[in-house]
């Protein structure tokens, strides 16, 4: 179960990533702004979160199946509007529905590996989580196929005038397809639905019963809203700010994804033998202080280093956030719990893009980056504090 469902993750998760590396060629081909580029991104991240809270509970209360499996189909929507748009209505249209999609999805899974995984909960969520990372460097190699850096070494037909950025979304959707199908077939839990008390009121007080639970929230909130910014607007960061070609700054798009496939299963294995707090501020600090190098430096390798060991800082925090809200969670709202909690995560990480966007277009890109450090900071103050209590 936790192969399939990290493959679903895995594919879901590169057609998400896709949009980050080929957001340049978007915006010169539907003729949009880095401002309604950041608004179309930031409304696939508030669709996204709306949907976390009530799919958890959901599946709480009747089937963790009767969430995934339209979840998946969703998705293979989603991704087939994007294969077709010739306009940003319809981008817009395909980022909300891609964002239904993998809401229904991302918790239900999640709750289901937190089920059949208890003593291990930390590596398990950190080998599901590392499915974004295949995800991820599997669009940047797409990424540079699409945007003309293969052209070196693969056929013309191939590199010129075949593929545009649309292309690769179309497989994306009928890979999820048949992955929803296989999943039906293996499945043996019955699908229900129907009414029942969602319980939101009270998932809330209980999230926020202890200061520290209060400030753990306010610290992955910050965290995700620095990552909403950070992981969107990467490739047109390096080709606007430090010179890279589309290709390159796709290829270098790969670098977070390549550190994160070792990094999230080795943080979430350590959380479960030290306390998961000091993990989190750590490799907080790492981030915060790798940021500000990223900007700082020019040339290819001082780039390359600075957004490896970021990725190290931030990569690790996924597993240890799911598994601190899970430790903490009853066994009849497992799903809600994590979900009114990523639903806040994620409703504030919306925003981070266009914080990036507005910010950056209006000032610079080094005022918008200092914004995000000064939030790292402030998340790994609060976890600090909440482990030094604890």
């Amino acid at each position: 179960m936790l192969v399939s469902l990290a493959v679903a993750w895995a594919t879901l998760q590169f057609g998400r990533f896709l949009l980050s590396p080929l957001l340049p060629a978007i915006i010169d081909d539907l003729g949009i702004t880095k401002v309604a580029a950041g608004v179309a991104l930031g409304a696939f991240q508030g669709i996204y979160a709306l949907t976390q809270f009530p799919s958890g509970r959901l599946s709480d209360r009747f089937t963790r199946a009767s969430l995934i499996v339209p979840g998946l189909g969703t998705l293979a929507v989603g991704f087939l509007v994007l294969s077709v748009t010739v306009s940003y209505p319809l981008f817009l249209l395909a980022a909300v529905v891609v964002g239904v999609g993998k809401g229904l999805f991302a918790v239900p899974s999640r709750a289901l590996l937190s089920d059949l995984f208890v003593a291990r909960r930390g590596r398990a969520l950190g080998l599901y989580s590392a499915g974004t990372d295949v995800g991820g460097i599997l669009a940047s190699a797409v990424g540079v196929l699409v945007t003309g850096g293969a052209a070196a070494w693969l056929p013309q037909a191939v590199t010129t005038g075949a593929l545009d950025w649309r292309a690769p979304f179309a497989p994306v959707a009928v890979l999820l397809a048949l992955i929803g199908v296989v999943y039906v077939v293996w499945n043996r839990d019955a699908y229900e639905l129907g009414r029942t008390e969602i319980g939101l009121v009270a998932t809330v007080r209980r999230l926020a019963t202890t200061r520290a639970q209060r400030e753990a929230l306010v610290a992955f909130a910050l965290f995700y809203f620095v990552i909403g910014a950070w992981v969107n607007f990467l490739p047109t960061y390096l080709t606007e700010s430090k010179g890279f070609s589309e290709s390159l700054a796709a290829g270098l798009f790969a670098v977070v994804f390549l550190v994160g496939i070792w990094a999230k299963p080795l943080a979430g294995a350590v959380s479960d033998r030290v306390p998961r707090r000091p993990v989190a501020v750590v490799t907080l600090l790492f981030a915060g202080g790798a940021l500000v190098v990223v900007e700082a430096v020019g040339g290819l390798l001082p780039v390359v280093a600075a957004i490896a060991v970021f990725a190290v800082g931030y990569k690790a925090q996924f597993p240890i956030a799911d598994a601190i809200l899970l430790d903490a969670a009853p066994d009849e709202n497992v799903g809600g719990d994590l979900g009114a909690a990523r639903a806040l995560f994620l409703g504030v990480g919306a925003l981070g893009p266009v914080y990036l966007g507005v910010v950056a277009t209006a000032v610079s890109y080094r005022v918008a980056f200092a914004g995000l450090v000064a939030c790292l900071l402030a998340s790994a103050g609060l976890l600090a504090r909440g482990a030094l209590r604890g």
